[in-house]
């Protein structure tokens, strides 16, 4: 399946944007605001991962905007000296953007996580964010930009390269993070900020529980490459016996997977998990 871009670039224009600006984490944020996505050549890519998806259709909506201007994306920095004949990689720049309006140069770091709200993972509400199999935080991912990619900017390799490429030195560093929060279906979004709130789009519940939820309403088990893509675009959808042996499968083989379950009357996205 390949889609056109306008149907997938602006599902994930509306996709929400997690703001954090905390006195850890001080961060400035950046979300598109009211852009227009033009019809397009760019093909959704199916076949790269989920966090390279997210990139293309980032740089694809700065390159059509009419209120940025995409100065560079995605550029490797390198040591200035080998180890056994290789240069160690420092790490990435993702964008850096120029605001049409105010001409403000900016850095920008781009993520796109889904994560899991379990109150008993840890004392700190970072890190009681979790991806679905428990290989990551919301607290790992910012302590990494803070500590890793926003400092990036000043070394003296990123400063070296974006003079060779005759690119302005940006005066301000902002994060992007598109986040699909999900809460156990027993809890309440009442008691959580508003800017988590605005990103929570589903519930997760224990593999033991699947068997509460609805016997008549059909079920879809979108692979992890197609977890950006509008949920109208699946088109394999499944009995609740069917999707109960998928899910089987799955929790098996320690994977929880992200459930779409449909009735004439609702649509709904959950994780079943593992653990």
């Amino acid at each position: 399946m390949n889609p056109k871009v306008p149907n997938i670039l602006n599902s994930f224009l509306k996709a929400p944007v997690l703001k954090i600006t905390t006195e850890q984490y001080p961060f400035s944020n950046f979300d598109f605001l009211a852009e227009k996505v033009s019809d397009s050549k760019f093909i959704f890519p199916s076949n790269l991962v989920l966090g390279m998806q997210a990139e293309a259709c980032f740089k694809a909506i700065l390159r059509m905007s009419e209120k940025h201007e995409l100065l560079l994306a995605n550029l490797q920095i390198h040591a200035s000296k080998t180890v056994n004949n290789q240069k160690e990689t420092l790490g990435e720049i993702d964008y850096i953007v120029k605001d049409l309006i105010t001409k403000e140069v900016s850095h920008i770091e781009l993520a796109c996580k889904f994560y899991l709200y379990d109150k008993n993972y840890s004392t700190t509400e970072e890190e009681k964010w979790i991806g679905p199999n428990r290989k990551d935080t919301l607290y790992d991912k910012l302590e990494k930009v803070r500590l890793k990619q926003f400092p990036l900017l000043h070394n003296p390799e990123t400063i070296q390269n974006l003079e060779a490429l005759n690119v302005e030195f940006p005066t301000s560093q902002k994060l992007c993070i598109k986040a699909f929060l999900f809460l156990p279906k027993e809890i309440s979004s009442d008691s959580f900020p508003k800017s988590f709130t605005n990103c929570i789009v589903g519930y997760w519940i224990k593999h033991q529980d699947f068997n509460k939820e609805d016997k008549i309403a059909k079920y879809a088990i979108p692979a992890k490459k197609e977890w950006l893509l509008p949920i109208e675009t699946i088109e394999e959808w499944y009995t609740f016996s069917e999707i109960e042996t998928l899910i089987n499968e799955q929790i098996q083989n320690k994977r929880s997977p992200l459930i779409y379950k449909k009735t004439p009357h609702t649509m709904e996205r959950f994780f079943v998990v593992w653990w």
